[in-house]
């Protein structure tokens, strides 16, 4: 843990979401965690500066603009300010939300990429790339829909396929279209250019440990087994994005310009309120820079990101701080069950503050996805917050507004509770310090327990009958929002807007971290008004209902870097060469169980398989993430193809494939056996 003895001098970001779509819930688990570890250091008194932006370049914003008939700089306005709103109303508060689409960031972007090729970081040589002989643009891989060449599956994308997770060129498609006309791509070549990122294999060895979190050191060793490869960073026009200096038709992929976001929007703070900008940005500073991002995009934050910076004179993150994915009743978000939820249609129905806490409590200082069950998020949230905190201001305020015209005791009634209570910092400090912040909500919690259960124990409302008593109650009501103070305090970074109307329900300045030792004593407070009301089930009921409305009618891409949804097979389409039936008795179908399944780190439709074949098990990585989590298949019997090859893929050996059929996404099915077959069993 860092120093807290003096201010400390703190760059937050969290990565950028992108601009072609609104922002769900999914992606509030990051700025959510990202905003409470700065509040809590703001409490602290550090100087702690939290900036974003819009990532408002590349092919989907170009495309998405052009459907809708307007300017790219249209349509990224005018989710820009959806994005600012959405985020006020979740509390999470930014110095500063810009965009890459900014003269800082071309400026930023265009210095560092001069500096990388004035030290020899930057190659140019031809490529073959997929070209659209309708739209006269080249293709990205995501762009390009074909025939897998491992397995046949139809309808997959340029780069990997979603039914067996392969990973190829769009050059190996077979039966290769435009998503963009239909058309069949051609080879083209264009001169590109790359960012040698092997030159930087030594210090991002160096680098990486004392930088990342150990889950994700493992992932990253693996891409330095595996070899660091050149990194194409340009982009043919038609492309939105900035132009590369020297060039005509040659842009910076969006990539390369997204993480100097970060920079550039701290610049435009600089700028306007007279900070240091090259105090914070130079080699061997000593501010802090810490980026919160998914760990979907460890890749380019851990190993393109630091060494561009340290390639081109700037200095590196203090830490990279990665984070899971979140399901919703155990499950991937699903639009058919309402479960995928946009940012918006949360607010138009429930407090932002409940999943503020919620997700509060179920956050850790690693990479390991969260769920977000509906039943448990409601009975939670009414008994932590309604029935543990509202709770005890509201039996102690009545009493001392009543009886004693809103003034406190001069003293503290129980110094054994007080001290238990601040005695507490210390730990609750460290564990919303090192983001663990579950330690942190349950150490608060507990706190809460004792402080109702002294209330229980003394009973104000039977003092309140007996005559004489009148100190005594007045004494006990005063500890018990003494103690509430102090739980306010804890979780103002997470309770933003609930801590206001306690301050002004105390009548005191905005709540400190070094006001934990100050009682308010002999002070005179103000009406108790309800701070927070119970969630009814009904409010869930009707944001789901019109969940599953609004994704009939809404794109839900918005996630940072969010690729294009895949289109929906077409049943039309022609039938595969045909095979004799000597071809098709060579296929070893076998029963296996599936012992163990769990995430792939770093792939997006991967899980991996542990298969149970009656003698001996099998490792299987199987596309088929975004129709199940390893909980759902853990123990079932399913069917897979027993001698096919292994394949050596960048997450390890595949040693065989497990059918399934279904469209696709989250309607994917995974062929089981009828009762009684059993683990082995071949399937004629």
């Amino acid at each position: 843990m860092p120093n807290n003895s003096k201010a400390r001098d703190i760059l937050v970001t969290s990565a950028l979401p992108y601009a072609n779509g609104p922002i769900h819930i999914g992606h509030m688990v990051e700025y959510i965690q990202t905003d409470i570890w700065v509040r809590f250091q703001k409490l602290r008194g550090h100087h702690c500066y939290y900036v974003c932006a819009d990532d408002a370049h590349g092919t989907p914003i170009m495309l998405k603009a052009q459907a809708e008939g307007i300017s790219p700089e249209e349509l990224i306005g005018r989710v820009y300010g959806e994005h600012r709103a959405d985020f006020e109303d979740f509390g999470v508060v930014f110095d500063n939300y810009y965009t890459t689409h900014s003269p800082e960031n071309e400026a930023l972007a265009t210095e560092i990429y001069r500096r990388l090729e004035a030290a020899g970081h930057i190659a140019r040589r031809t490529i073959k790339q997929a070209f659209d002989p309708d739209k006269q643009m080249f293709l990205p891989d995501r762009f390009i829909r074909g025939e897998c060449p491992r397995c046949g599956a139809a309808d997959q994308y340029g780069d990997s396929c979603e039914i067996c997770g392969a990973t190829y060129t769009p050059i190996e498609l077979k039966n290769p279209v435009s998503a963009l006309s239909g058309a069949t791509p051609v080879e083209k070549e264009s001169e590109h250019y790359f960012f040698k990122l092997p030159d930087f294999e030594k210090f991002l060895r160096d680098w990486v440990p004392g930088h990342i979190q150990a889950e994700a050191v493992n992932k990253l060793d693996e891409w330095f087994e595996s070899g660091l490869q050149e990194w194409d960073i340009s982009r043919d026009a038609p492309y939105f994005g900035f132009q590369i200096p020297g060039t005509q038709d040659k842009y910076f992929y969006v990539w390369l310009d997204a993480p100097i976001g970060y920079l550039a929007s701290f610049k435009n703070l600089c700028n306007r309120q007279g900070l240091d900008f090259e105090g914070y940005l130079r080699q061997g500073s000593e501010t802090e820079l810490y980026h919160f991002i998914g760990k979907d995009i460890m890749y380019f934050h851990a190993l393109f990101w630091p060494a561009m910076l340290a390639g081109s004179g700037f200095r590196t993150p203090t830490a990279v701080y990665a984070h899971g994915f979140l399901t919703v009743n155990g499950q991937k978000m699903s639009k058919s069950r309402g479960t995928f939820i946009m940012a918006r249609t949360y607010l138009d129905h429930l407090n932002p503050e409940y999943l503020r806490y919620y997700f509060a409590a179920k956050l850790g200082g690693g990479v390991d996805d969260i769920d977000l069950n509906l039943d448990d998020f409601r009975q939670r949230v009414n008994s932590d917050l309604v029935g543990k905190m509202v709770n005890i201001a509201s039996r102690c305020s009545g009493f001392i507004n009543k009886r004693f015209e809103g003034r406190l005791a001069d003293g503290i009634y129980d110094d054994d509770l007080w001290q238990k209570l601040i005695g507490q910092s210390t730990s609750i400090a460290e564990a919303y310090e090192t983001r663990e912040y579950a330690r942190a909500m349950r150490e608060i919690m507990a706190l809460a327990d004792q402080v109702n259960e002294f209330i229980d124990e003394l009973k104000p409302w039977v003092i309140a009958k007996e005559e004489g008593r009148e100190g005594e109650l007045q004494a006990v009501c005063t500890m018990g929002l003494n103690a509430f103070r102090v739980l306010m305090i804890y979780l103002k970074p997470v309770l933003p807007t609930m801590a206001e109307k306690v301050e002004a329900f105390l009548d005191v300045p905005a709540l400190r971290w070094s006001d934990l030792g100050k009682p308010l004593l002999g002070h005179t407070i103000n009406a108790f008004t309800p701070l927070m009301t119970r969630i009814e089930q009904a409010h869930i009921d009707r944001m789901i209902e019109d969940s599953r409305q609004d994704l009939e009618q809404k794109n839900p891409a918005g996630a940072s870097n969010t690729r294009p949804a895949t289109p929906a097979a077409d049943a039309s389409e022609p039938l595969a060469e045909t095979i004799s039936i000597d071809d098709f008795a060579k296929v070893d179908l076998r029963v296996a169980r599936i012992v163990k399944a769990e995430h792939v780190d770093g792939a997006d439709k991967l899980l991996q398989l542990t298969l149970d074949m009656g003698a001996g098990t099998r490792n299987v990585f199987a596309g088929i993430k975004s129709a199940y989590t390893p909980e759902q298949l853990q123990g079932r019997l399913t069917v897979m193809v027993a001698n096919l090859a292994p394949r050596k893929m960048k997450f390890g050996t595949s040693e065989g494939m497990v059918l399934a059929a279904g469209p696709g996404g989250e309607d994917l099915f995974i062929l089981s056996p009828d009762s009684g077959a059993e683990p082995g069993m071949r399937i004629k």
